[in-house]
């Protein structure tokens, strides 16, 4: 009996004992389940953050906060972070600010310096918000416009004659043909022609005859000789032609004119057998090895445009291939049909001239002026008019529509010269940035979805010192305190400086909301922005406000 007893003593030992080893070591494999860190905070100021594990200036460690932490009561929530030398600088976890290595500080919700507004991530999603960094890069101004082929005007050449005659021969009888220097153009009967190669002649067997007579009388009948063949070198008549009348010692009917360029005949205005008078114009050769493209520019392109800049050209018969030319002149003019101010690019032609006269090419100039600036894509800026906006992610869900000033443009890009920087992050693509100014704000309040609220029902408003107060019916506007700084019928701005520093707080897209102490619009949320009372009463009559 006492065997059994002991037998079951020991039985009931062991069991408790592999009972409370499963059971204590589910506990301890539960309690040694990983979980997730979020950060590091200082044990003596919770204000003080770390993404990483560190020790305080008292050598005491910071203390993780896991994910699955449950605040403690009145503990505030944090919005996002910033860099505390550079406020731009935001992020939606905790880190290292890029530019002065200091740790980012959290900025929580409800406080006075949280800018901007939360969207609900359902909306972000919803809505499909991208967002990319603002960066710095050098920026070039590219210039496309299109410019039409001409000849080069240093090298067309027009046929003429110095006489009157008869055209007896045509050598070069239609146009787009190439003549070649000292090539003959046609031949020409002209009576006065005649006449003065019998002179010369004349003169010359005279100067024979007289040869052994005295100095005088020789020098004179040279001088018959040289006038004579002077006339017709003045003519157009060649040295090989005059030869040849001297030589067969009479007078030729026609004599051949000869092309003194090379080039092709744009223009023929001469037939056979046609009378042509003195100076008139018989053909037009021109050089097409060499053609100009002239370009249209717009007066405000013109400041990027450089004499001696390179020139990107393209045709569209022949596309893909690109030719290379550079601008020579910049016309001292503006056409004021087209607005635009003629710029002169010259090009080497091809073998085979590719580029004929009254082709139309595209032109693309890079400007060799380049400046290291702030660029955001095109896309993301909002043109309302008066106003240009740039809607800026702080992280966390926050975005802060911001007014911004643009400089130039090139290739999708603009530069920012104020209101954003470096290394802050920018919404470039959402359906709810509508370029137009009637719904600009319709836009910005569908994008001001705090923390999800139905716009139809009340909603809370912050003032500047973190409390909340309900924002009815605009039907009821005129009985509730989020109203008393909405303005209306004739605007005391005196009234409302209460505190006499000649300044008030004014919504930037709301006017007529008006305040002496800092807070936020009760109808848009927008943080109101401090102004003195003339340029509150300036943006009021321009808004078409009645003041005071």
């Amino acid at each position: 009996m006492k065997k059994v007893i002991i037998s079951g003593i020991i039985f009931l030992i062991i069991g408790l004992a592999a009972g409370k080893f499963f059971l204590g070591g589910e506990s301890a494999t539960s309690d040694k389940k990983e979980r997730k860190i979020l950060f590091y905070r200082s044990p003596m100021n919770p204000n003080m953050t770390s993404p990483v594990p560190r020790k305080d200036e008292m050598g005491m460690d910071y203390v993780p906060v896991y994910e699955d932490e449950e605040k403690p009561s009145g503990q505030k929530k944090i919005a996002y972070y910033k860099d505390p030398m550079h406020p731009w600088y935001t992020s939606d976890k905790p880190g290292i600010a890029p530019d002065c290595g200091m740790e980012l500080v959290p900025v929580y919700e409800g406080e006075s310096d949280v800018e901007g507004v939360k969207i609900d991530p359902v909306v972000v999603q919803n809505i499909g918000v991208r967002i990319e960094p603002v960066k710095k890069q050098k920026l070039q101004k590219i210039i496309r416009t299109t410019g039409q082929v001409d000849y080069d005007e240093r090298k067309v050449t027009a046929v003429t004659t110095k006489i009157m005659g008869w055209v007896e021969k045509l050598y070069v009888d239609y146009t787009g043909q190439y003549v070649s220097k000292g090539q003959p153009l046609f031949e020409i009967y002209s009576p006065e022609l005649v006449s003065t190669q019998e002179e010369y002649l004349q003169a010359i067997r005279y100067l024979k005859k007289v040869s052994q007579s005295s100095k005088e009388v020789k020098e004179g009948a040279q001088e018959l000789v040289n006038s004579a063949k002077r006339r017709l070198l003045y003519w157009d008549i060649s040295e090989e032609e005059i030869q040849r009348i001297e030589k067969n010692n009479s007078p030729q009917k026609t004599l051949t004119i000869y092309s003194a360029v090379e080039g092709i005949v744009v223009e023929k205005m001469v037939f056979l057998g046609q009378q042509v008078m003195a100076g008139m114009e018989l053909y037009k050769i021109a050089d097409l090895s060499t053609v100009w493209v002239m370009a249209d520019i717009y007066q405000m392109d013109l400041p990027w445009i450089r004499l001696g800049q390179k020139v990107d050209l393209e045709l569209s018969y022949l596309p893909g291939k690109t030719y290379q030319g550079k601008v020579t002149y910049i016309y001292p003019f503006l056409n004021n049909e087209t607005k635009t101010v003629k710029v002169r690019t010259e090009v080497k032609n091809t073998s085979n001239y590719e580029f004929k006269p009254g082709m139309f090419a595209t032109v693309k100039l890079v400007s060799p002026v380049s400046i290291d600036a702030i660029v955001v894509p095109d896309q993301a800026i909002i043109r309302s008019g008066e106003r240009t906006i740039a809607v800026m992610s702080l992280g966390g869900g926050y975005f802060d529509p911001r007014d911004v000033k643009l400089g130039v443009e090139s290739d999708g890009l603009v530069q920012v010269l104020e209101g954003i920087h470096e290394g802050e992050n920018i919404v470039v693509s959402s359906q709810f940035l509508i370029d137009s100014e009637s719904n600009l704000k319709a836009a910005i309040q569908q994008m001001r979805g705090h923390e999800g609220m139905d716009m139809s029902k009340p909603g809370k408003m912050e003032d500047s010192s973190g409390k909340t107060s309900v924002k009815k019916d605009e039907s009821h506007a005129g009985h509730d305190d989020t109203s008393s700084i909405i303005r209306k019928g004739t605007i005391d701005l005196k009234a409302i400086d209460k505190n006499k520093d000649g300044k008030v707080f004014q919504d930037q897209m709301d006017w007529n909301v008006l305040s002496d102490e800092p807070g936020k619009c009760p109808i848009c949320g927008m943080t109101l922005k401090e102004s003195s009372l003339e340029e509150a009463k300036e943006k009021l009559i321009q808004h078409g406000f009645k003041v005071k």
